[in-house]
C-alpha cells in the first residue's frame, strides 16, 4: 500500500453539522469493492424511482457474467471531463472485477473535485486492494474527451490506459497483483461513478452532473466484445437519498448526479 498525492490541504463540507477533511500531501485513496445494500432496507427511499440495485459507493453498470466458457479479460470506454459544481469528489472508471468477486479489482479512471471553489483533476490506476497511483504529469481539462481501458493478460497482470482524445496525450502502466490473494478472477466488467475512499471514509460526493460512457465494450477470453446488453444497473444511496440516476443501453452508459 501507498500513498497517493493531491493538490492542496482542504475541507470538504457535506453540511453545516458534518464534514470530511480532505488532507492534501500525503493522503490514502483508493477504491473498494460495491457496497451493495440490502434491499430489505432500502424500500422506498427517496428518489429510488429507477428500481436499480443501490450501493453506498458505486452508480452505473456492471456485468456480473461472462458469456458461458470465458472470462472478462478487457474493459474500455471513453467519456468527456465533467465539470463538478460542488465541493467534494467523484471518480469515473473502468474494471474488472470488485462486485461479485470482490478480491480484487483492475481498474483505472478519472478523480474530479472540487476544492475550497477550485476545480482539480487526478488520472490513476489502481489494482485493489493496492492504493491508486497517479498518473503524472497527464493534462486535462473540462470538456476533454477521455479513452480509458484496462487489460489482462493474464489473471495476476494487466495493463491500464488512459488517453486524452482532445491533447492527443496517453500514458500506460503495466501492473501485478499487489498480493498472492488478488488475483483477477474475470468474473465482472464495469463502467462506474464512484464515491471513493479517502483514509479509510468515504468522501463527500460532488455534483457531478452527467458522465456518460460512450463505446463501452468488454473483451473476453475468447476474444469476443461485448456491449452493456444484460448490465446490472446501480446507484448511490446515502442515508435516506438516492444521489444519482443510471442506465444503460448498448454501448452507452450514463450516470447523472440528482
Amino acid at each position: 500500500m501507498k500513498i497517493k498525492n493531491i493538490l492542496t490541504y482542504a475541507t470538504l463540507f457535506t453540511s453545516a453539522c458534518s464534514r470530511v477533511s480532505l488532507p492534501i500531501i500525503p493522503r490514502l485513496r483508493n477504491s473498494t469493492p460495491s457496497n451493495r445494500l440490502d434491499s430489505s432496507l432500502v424500500e422506498g427511499l427517496s428518489g429510488n424511482s429507477s428500481h436499480s440495485t443501490l450501493s453506498s459507493n458505486w452508480a452505473g453498470a456492471i456485468l456480473t457474467t461472462p458469456p458461458a466458457g470465458s472470462t472478462f479479460t478487457g474493459v474500455s470506454a471513453r467519456f468527456t471531463i465533467p465539470t463538478p459544481k460542488v465541493n467534494g469528489a467523484a471518480s469515473a472508471w473502468v474494471g474488472i472485477d470488485g462486485d461479485t468477486y470482490a478480491a480484487a479489482i483492475l481498474q483505472t479512471g478519472i478523480d474530479f473535485m472540487v476544492v475550497n471553489g477550485i476545480l482539480a483533476y487526478k488520472a490513476w490506476y489502481e489494482w485493489y486492494p493496492d492504493y491508486a497511483y497517479d498518473f503524472t504529469d497527464f493534462k486535462m481539462s473540462p470538456g476533454d474527451v477521455i479513452n480509458i481501458s484496462v487489460a489482462a493478460s493474464s489473471s495476476s497482470a494487466g495493463t491500464a490506459i488512459i488517453e486524452n482524445v482532445t491533447t492527443r496525450q496517453k500514458v500506460t502502466k503495466a501492473l501485478t497483483a499487489p498480493t498472492p490473494n488478488s488475483n483477477l478472477a474475470g468474473l465482472n466488467a464495469e463502467w462506474i461513478i464512484e464515491d471513493f475512499q479517502q483514509d479509510g471514509a468515504l468522501v463527500p460526493l460532488t455534483n457531478f452532473g452527467t458522465v456518460s460512457f460512450t463505446n463501452s465494450m468488454a473483451t473476453t477470453s475468447a476474444g469476443k466484445q461485448v456491449d452493456t446488453t444484460g448490465a446490472q444497473i446501480l446507484d448511490i444511496q446515502q442515508g435516506r437519498n438516492v444521489l444519482t440516476s443510471s442506465s444503460a443501453s448498448g454501448s452507452t452508459v450514463t450516470v447523472s448526479h440528482k
